[in-house]
């Protein structure tokens, strides 16, 4: 499919998608492995639905298979905005099954087959792109923004014209530097918070029913 045909059929989905009234907002939930995007998913659902996405782990690549909690309608300032929350897998350049091996202890068989559904599940979040509204991109602020990851996915979904905000995790931990990543994408939106904690999420719900309602 060449890029006009591309961007035609994306801007057909959405014209559909308005003529039929479609109720919820399907929001991706993208970053690197262990930036926070499943403990951001769980915090959004239990706070507007008492559920939780799934499980985390330290072990990076944990979710390997997107997974959608639908009809979550988050609330802030009066106004709401219903969505579909989609946790799509951590996005890697390199899946090695022997860092797990090293890092982790993980026996060579249950490396590899983490290493093989890992690499499966960077494509499906890539193929999510296709489907999704808008997108939270999760970066762990006590790391160095300027990661390829980082820099790639915001330069495809500006390519892409996917609406989307950047989320500043882990603003609890030591060594968290969130105006690292304020320098870094000085023009895009970012929200510093705690996914975990919860500090500064209502601010993230207000930025997402103006940014993406």
């Amino acid at each position: 499919m060449d890029i006009f045909s591309w961007f035609y059929k994306r801007k057909l989905s959405r014209w559909l998608r308005k003529i039929f009234n479609k109720k919820n907002a399907k929001i991706g939930l993208y970053g690197p492995p262990n930036a926070g995007k499943t403990t951001l998913a769980n915090r959004m659902i239990r706070d507007w639905s008492g559920d939780i996405m799934g499980p985390v782990s330290e072990i990076p690549h944990e979710t390997r298979k997107a997974r959608m909690e639908e009809g979550v309608e988050i609330k802030s300032d009066g106004a709401s905005l219903n969505l579909d929350i989609v946790d799509t897998p951590g996005i890697a350049t390199k899946v090695d099954f022997e860092d797990f091996v090293k890092e982790f202890e993980l026996d060579e068989e249950e490396a590899k087959r983490r290493a093989k559904e890992a690499t499966k599940g960077v494509v499906e979040a890539i193929n999510w792109l296709d489907e999704v509204d808008a997108i939270l991109l999760v970066m762990d602020s006590t790391r160095d923004p300027y990661s390829q990851v980082n820099v790639t996915m915001i330069g495809n979904m500006e390519a892409r014209s996917i609406p989307f905000i950047i989320v500043a995790n882990k603003i609890d931990e030591n060594g968290s530097t969130p105006q690292a990543i304020e320098d870094a994408f000085p023009d895009n939106p970012i929200i510093p918070i705690s996914a975990l904690e919860g500090e500064n999420i209502e601010k993230l719900y207000n930025k997402m029913i103006k940014h993406f309602g």
